[in-house]
Order: C-alpha cells, then structure tokens, then sequence
C-alpha cells in the first residue's frame, strides 16, 4: 500500500489506479487557476481539452470527490474546488451560500469556458449550482442537482461534522488523519480513506499536516466555545427558512433543465422529494441505492445520469 505522506505522489497519482479498476482510460488532467478582483483564487481540475460538463462538491469536500465520475462519463470536465475548500482561497467572512459561492465563481466559469455548461453540484455544490444557474444563466445549460434541496442543511448533520474535526488544527502525518476518520467510521475503506486524506488535506512549511477547507478550522473554533456552537446551531435552525426561499427562488428562474438524484439513504426524505416534485414539475426526479456522497458510492451510475442530460441538450 502506498503511504499517504509519501512526498513523490501528487494529486494525480490516485487516477491510474481508478482508470484501471474502471476499464477505461487516464485522461490529460491539470490544475487551472483564476484570480478574483479582490484578490482572491477559484482554483479547478480540467480534464481534457474544451469542457461542457462542470462539477461542484458539497461542504468539506473538495474536486477530487468527484475523480472517479469524471473517468466514468469520459467526456472533457471541468471540476471546481468552491471557495474556503481544496486550492481555493478562503472567504474572510467564512459566508459558503449558494449565492455568495456562485457569484465566486462566476468570472473563473467565463474564463475557463466557451459554452454554457451542464453543472453538477452535490450538496452544497447544488445549491451553489442553483443559484449560478439564476443568476448567471449564460453560464448554464442544464442542472443535474446530487441529493440536496432547498431548506436540507448541506452541511448534514452539523454537530456530527463538528465532533469530527474537533480535534488538533493541525497533526503530525496524514496516516493519523486517516486513523481519526475510519475511528468515525467515515472515508469507506482503508485505501478510499487514504485517498480521500490525502486529497483533501495539506502539509504546512513546519512539516504539521492540516486539512485543506476552511470548515475545519471554523469546526474546530467552535468546539473550543460551546456557546458559540449552541448559537450557531440556533442560527442554522432559524435560517432554514431563508435558506429555503432563496433556494427556491434561484430553481424558480432556472430556465434550464434540471435533473434531481436522490441517494435512496441520503439526506433527503419522500416529503422533501415531494416538495422538489411539486414546486419543480418539469424535472426530473432520479434515485440511486446510495448515502449522501452519490458521486463516491455509485460513480458509474451518477456518470449515466450526467451522461443522459447531457445527450438531451
């Protein structure tokens, strides 16, 4: 097994192996990068050359979540690590909303592309996907949303999240990293975990090894203040009604298709499902055998999906 603090690997060095485990080729990928007027960075993975299809994870995660779908679907992609997660920069005013996250990277999309993209967002990616699609709907030209909804908290299950990274800010290799998520029985297997640490983490000019997105480090702030955590919760239990109006709102003036795909023990319910199927009636509703990160645990079927509403353009 390859050891995850082993510094000839790059973040790269995943993708034959999964190629291999999938029958298909290793396409050309490289890391792209667009500064912002204030200064900060949207920083994303290109996959072979003119992109239509442009992929956006959920909280915590970061583009190499969705590695193994990109060589499923095999057509050229462009994946985005969001702001404050993977190489992106951080937003000092720690705000992740769809509405803030979309006008982001609204200028990096025009910059790296030459058409409207088929976006797929999971999570919070979805909703980031939503509300570029209203805002910025030259951009966009279809939706394919993986299992979130206007009002689910794309952060799941906020004091679990919080449990999780609230130990060290920093540690002293990736393997203890790797140890603390399977002790939380996340990341899969060994060597998924090992991956995803690897992918999702950095090693400091001191040689300490911390996580890459800003949640950790806000995590870890508020498991240091109980109150301040309490406040928070009663914060996100008292926004979900503004997080849903305004979710709402942005699929409202989508023009776009849009596709749903529901993981069947995922973080929505039948009621949420729905509610989608009520207020969205011309999209269309698919559900996969699979927990929240579909993209992770049924990469080939999510690719057929993409693959299907990106024929349909």
């Amino acid at each position: 097994m390859v050891c995850v603090s082993d510094a000839a690997m790059d973040e790269f060095s995943f993708l034959p192996s999964q190629a291999e485990a999938l029958g298909v080729p290793v396409p050309a990928a490289r890391r792209v990068s667009h500064r912002l007027a204030d200064g900060r960075t949207v920083s994303a993975l290109q996959y072979g050359d003119a992109p239509g299809v442009t992929f956006l994870h959920g909280a915590g995660l970061n583009a190499h979540t969705w590695d193994t779908t990109v060589l499923a679907l095999g057509v050229p992609a462009l994946v985005l690590d969001l702001p404050g997660h993977g190489d992106s920069s951080w937003r000092e005013d720690a705000t992740y909303t769809g509405a803030t996250l979309a006008d982001d990277i609204a200028p990096a999309l025009a910059a790296w592309t030459d058409r409207p993209q088929l976006v797929v967002g999971h999570s919070l990616g979805g909703l980031t996907a939503a509300a570029l699609a209203a805002r910025h709907p030259e951009l966009v030209s279809a939706l394919v949303l993986v299992d979130i909804s206007p009002g689910i908290d794309p952060n799941g299950a906020a004091a679990s999240v919080r449990a999780f990274f609230a130990g060290p800010t920093d540690w002293a290799s990736r393997d203890d990293l790797v140890e603390r998520a399977l002790s939380f029985g996340l990341g899969g297997t060994r060597e998924a975990a090992t991956r995803g640490v690897f992918l999702n983490s950095r090693v400091r000019e001191d040689g300490r090894v911390e996580w890459k997105h800003h949640y950790a480090h806000l995590a870890n702030r508020l498991a240091a203040d109980p109150g301040a955590a309490e406040a928070v919760d009663a914060q996100q239990r008292a926004g979900a009604g503004i997080l849903s109006a305004s979710g709402w709102e942005h699929l409202a003036a989508v023009t776009a298709p849009v596709t749903l795909v529901v993981g069947a023990r995922g973080f929505l319910t039948d009621a949420d499902r729905d509610e989608f199927a009520r207020r969205m009636p011309q999209a269309r509703i698919i559900t996969l055998d699979s927990a929240h990160n579909v993209q992770e645990e049924r990469p080939r079927e999510l690719a057929d999906v993409v693959r299907d509403a990106r024929d349909g353009l």
